[in-house]
């Protein structure tokens, strides 16, 4: 019954992740009120060892049928890996607790912005090419992969709106360079979990199996009603995230 139900809340994550990142809203309180007496680093990497599938599968969907700038998503990829890591590594250093009354606020301002901004998004447009584009999107990569080392919450939905708003992408483009991105820092963090043993592979591999289906469903929709969608499931994403966020900084 546990695997069931871990198994059907990934398959639901890798539905809504695929469109505009947010799955982890979903899965790793899931984890949680299934092993609640489980170290909270197992669940984490158990919820990374599964979505790190989902979001590599929608990666691959996305770049068949949406341009990839490859040179510069593939060097902020890199970044963000390696950021990823560094935080991971700081989060054992220090308490990433002072973020958490901060997040709500900054999730706020993004979603304020982005209802402010209507035609944000809408078109894509790119505002840089070549060495430009690359150096920004490494700093996107850098800052945000950092940022999911080492705290975590809302990390699709950054990458999605700085790469809209920074560098011009529409909200389909800018889902579609998010996953390559979100990959990447995903995989830093399961290689560190990996490494310290904090994931149960006989429960993460059939909830990758589930994630990477509802992956699959999720890009193919993103696909099919194009940006106007994924700006709404962005919207929507972002304003549950504000509450989550908000009740576990300053109700729970």
């Amino acid at each position: 019954m546990e695997l069931l139900v871990v198994s059907l809340a990934s398959l639901l994550a890798g539905f809504v992740d695929s469109i505009v990142g947010g799955g982890g809203l979903i899965l790793v309180p899931a984890l949680f009120a299934v092993f609640p007496q489980t170290h909270p680093a197992t669940l984490f990497g158990t919820n990374k060892g599964a979505s790190v599938w989902g979001t590599g599968i929608a990666t691959v969907q996305y770049s068949r049928r949406v341009t990839m700038p490859w040179h510069a998503l593939g060097p902020a990829a890199v970044a963000g890996f390696a950021a990823s890591l560094a935080g991971a590594w700081l989060v054992t250093v220090i308490s990433p607790e002072f973020l958490r009354k901060v997040l709500p606020g900054v999730l706020l301002l993004v979603l304020v912005y982005t209802l402010l901004k209507k035609e944000l998004g809408r078109h894509h447009a790119p505002r840089f090419s070549g060495l430009q584009e690359t150096l920004i999107a490494i700093g996107i990569g850098a800052v945000i992969g950092f940022y999911d080392g080492f705290f975590g919450p809302g990390t699709g939905s950054f990458f999605v709106f700085l790469l809209v708003r920074l560098l011009g992408y529409d909200f389909l483009h800018a889902s579609a360079g998010a996953k390559l991105l979100n990959t990447a820092t995903n995989l830093a963090a399961l290689v560190l979990f990996t490494l310290k043993g904090h994931v149960w592979w006989h429960f993460a591999l059939v909830m990758a199996v589930a994630n990477v289906v509802g992956s699959l469903a999720g890009t193919h929709l993103a696909l099919r009603l194009g940006t106007g969608f994924v700006r709404g499931v962005f919207i929507a994403v972002v304003s549950v995230l504000i509450l989550k966020t908000g009740y576990d900084a300053f109700l729970r």
